[in-house]
């Protein structure tokens, strides 16, 4: 598609940043390159930007091209109309901001049948101009004429020339830019209880009465009023001083202080309140819903992120419990690949009380299969299966985790969980699902829609569209970012592998069963559907151990093979003494590896994973424990400092899973001792910490913590 204005250039313009370099970027985005693998192996390309500033200019690149289709679509209107002029169509082509290409279309919007469309087809046009021309004279004798067939006198007509001037004032775009101004600065969003809803908007009685600046409404309080309103709880407007607003218009509008003048302020006045404030205040609202919808998302996406980069186990022999009270403990034991080997179910809690009979089974599978750690779900009898295991004795060292299960029943009930487990039923899948999630969250989390792992502030009232994209970049980053094990790797991780997505990953699959495991990456090119381009996208990303080339299990791209090669040759090693060799590696003078096809940023990057290849960026999973003793929220008691792991973060503060099945609130004020913006600059998903008990409403099952006040604690 052919542009009239250069998109690389409305990219910079809204962005800052290199032209060449974005047009680079631009192209890679046309070829169909994955934000990954351009952020990975196009650095020279791109001046070395990373996934955010990649994924930034993709979201205006986007708009750009829905802007042009805008454009083109207003054009195939006006020109319909026989109203469009060579001006009016080159101010329409370089139109770079999509509310101004609207305020130019506004005039020529296809309306419905209007108070001023009705006045128009009376005839009435001609006297609603000679007013707005405001010139000295007989406003009476001007009106004489117009007084004929559905005009009946001539109120009627002053009437419908005021109708008319309203609709003209409402849609000139200099009077639109002053109330928005006028808003921007000094409008208030308010809402009240709807009558009648009282009694059924309990949660919402924060604002059943409430104002507050516009600009100053943080994002959750945005949505949370917005969400009241579409539940039919809240009434909401915005509020601004109308004698300002008022007065600022007819400084555009009012020329004199005759008869006509008169006309054109009662005219202002209709037009401001009746359509131009009404419009620009939805506007704003909208504007306003988008941009906490874009906080929450962003909140949402980096509370993900951190949940699929969670330090994982490793190969690990697990036993995974799904823990419960009537129905018993669903027990699984998995092998070091997160296969299922034996499952069975033990009822040591109320009301079977099988405490004895529980333990000596559990002491019996960590010794039959090697057991070399726990997983406990933290959900229903959570606290209390984590105290029963933890009081047993086993024949070897054995590691006890409590597991975040969120969304382990989506799984279990999902269509992946009854590929996986065709013969087992959903209480298997979910034990399994929590054993593999301490053997490797992110290879297990992929298979579950983000929006039920339950990391999100209001995700299910933000953009739907939006937030799937948005959610699905975070998943293929983070998966492409730790790299994949092609021969152990499910369809279900494979589909997120850069270039790859579902049907080559299933064709990956198959490939597999009907021939065995890769031994080259080489061989990738013989799956089905694997063409030039897809190969190029995904095959630094696959990892194949044991390959005869070595370079196969690491993130040195096929393309930088000969780089890799030639440093080998010129140190006089093979290629498999060079890698994890850093005295080795420590000696390659980058430089003299430049070339045509491969800048120095590259060659850095080569050099620095054949000192360290294979480099997974997450830590290694830590043992965690809750307080002894406190197991509900009958147990807590103002000032108890108490360890706990954070499992959720807002704009607004931090939950704490404490062990008491009901997560506590620190608020963004208590999380440290200097001022942050938001939660994420002081703390992380998961992260172990100590925090002190300031309030506990237990009729409302509400806990108030604080991590500062617990340091300044243990301080003294």
């Amino acid at each position: 598609m052919e542009y009239y204005i250069n998109p690389a250039r409305f990219v910079q313009e809204k962005h800052g940043g290199d032209s060449k370099a974005i047009q680079n970027l631009l192209d890679l985005l046309d070829e169909g390159a994955t934000i990954p693998f351009i952020a990975r192996y196009r650095k020279e390309r791109t001046g070395n930007m990373d996934e955010v500033c990649i994924e930034e200019i993709k979201i205006l690149y986007g708009q750009f091209q829905e802007l042009e289709k805008r454009k083109s679509t207003v054009l195939d209107s006006i020109r319909q109309q026989e109203k469009l002029s060579a001006d009016l169509e080159e101010q329409i082509k370089i139109c770079t901001d999509i509310r101004t290409l609207e305020d130019i279309y506004l005039p020529y919007k296809p309306k419905k049948l209007t108070r001023a469309s009705k006045a128009k087809a009376k005839g009435l046009e001609p006297l609603a101009a000679i007013l707005m021309q405001q010139d000295n004279g007989d406003i009476v004798a001007k009106l004489t004429r117009f007084v004929k067939g559905e005009v009946k006198d001539e109120g009627e007509a002053l009437q419908g020339a005021r109708d008319i001037m309203a609709e003209w004032m409402s849609e000139r775009e200099g009077a639109r830019n002053r109330i928005r101004r006028i808003v921007e600065r000094e409008a208030f969003i308010c809402s009240k209880v709807a009558k009648g809803k009282e009694a059924g908007g309990e949660k919402y009685t924060d604002y059943f009465n409430y104002r507050e600046a516009l600009k100053r409404c943080p994002s959750h309080r945005m949505l949370a009023i917005r969400r009241g309103e579409a539940e039919g709880i809240l009434k909401v407007s915005l509020e601004i001083e109308e004698a300002e607003a008022l007065d600022s218009l007819g400084r555009i509008f009012v020329k004199g202080d005759n008869e006509s003048a008169k006309q054109v302020k009662i005219a202002l006045k209709d037009s401001f309140k009746r359509l131009l404030f009404p419009s620009i205040e939805t506007e704003y609202m909208s504007l306003g819903k988008q941009k906490a919808d874009e906080e929450s998302i962003k909140v949402f996406a980096e509370n993900l992120r951190q949940l699929l980069l969670a330090p994982p186990l490793g190969s690990k022999r697990v036993l995974g419990i799904d823990p419960g009270f009537r129905t018993g403990c669903k027990v699984v034991c998995l092998d070091a690949a997160g296969q299922l080997i034996h499952n069975e179910n033990i009822y040591p809690h109320p009301p079977q009380n099988e405490y004895r009979k529980a333990g000596s089974k559990i002491v019996q599978l960590v010794e039959m299969y090697k057991i070399e750690a726990i997983a406990i779900g933290n959900g229903t009898a959570g606290r209390e299966t984590e105290n029963f295991i933890r009081d047993l004795r086993f024949d070897r060292a054995v590691q006890v985790f409590v597991v975040n299960e969120n969304g382990a029943s989506v799984y279990s009930a999902s269509k992946i969980g009854r590929e996986e487990f065709p013969e087992y039923d959903i209480t298997v899948r979910g034990a399994v699902s929590i054993g593999r999630r301490l053997i490797d969250p992110l290879a297990e989390l992929v298979k579950i829609d983000p929006k039920s792992i339950g990391v999100g502030q209001y995700q299910h009232d933000v953009d739907q569209g939006r937030l799937k994209e948005t959610l699905g970049q975070v998943v293929e980053s983070c998966v492409n970012k730790v790299g994949v094990n092609v021969n152990t790797a499910g369809k279900y991780l494979l589909m997120h592998v850069s270039g790859l997505g579902p049907t080559l990953a299933e064709n990956v699959e198959i490939y597999m069963r009907e021939n065995g495991a890769f031994k080259s990456r080489d061989e990738l090119k013989k799956v089905k559907r694997m063409g030039a381009k897809a190969f190029e996208q995904c095959a630094a990303f696959l990892r194949i151990e044991d390959a005869k080339n070595p370079l196969d299990n690491s993130a040195v791209h096929p393309e930088s093979y000969y780089i890799a090669k030639k440093i080998a040759k010129d140190i006089g090693v093979e290629i498999k003494e060079l890698i994890g060799n850093e005295d080795l590696c420590s000696r390659i003078v980058a430089e003299r590896y430049v070339d045509d096809k491969t800048g120095l940023i590259t060659i850095k990057d080569i050099i620095q994973e054949l000192k360290k290849p294979r480099r997974d960026p997450r830590s290694v999973a830590k043992v965690f424990s809750f307080a002894e003793g406190v197991t509900k929220i009958d147990d807590l008691y103002e000032g108890m400092i108490l360890p706990g792991i954070v499992t959720n973060l807002t704009n607004f503060g931090a939950f704490v899973d404490i062990g008491v099945h009901q997560d506590g609130l620190v608020h963004i004020s208590e999380i440290a001792n200097r001022f942050i913006s938001t939660p994420s600059e002081a703390i992380a998903l998961n992260e172990h910490v100590m925090v002190k008990v300031m309030q506990v409403d237990k009729d409302r099952k509400r806990i108030g913590l604080s991590i500062k006040q617990a340091k300044e604690s243990e301080s003294f």
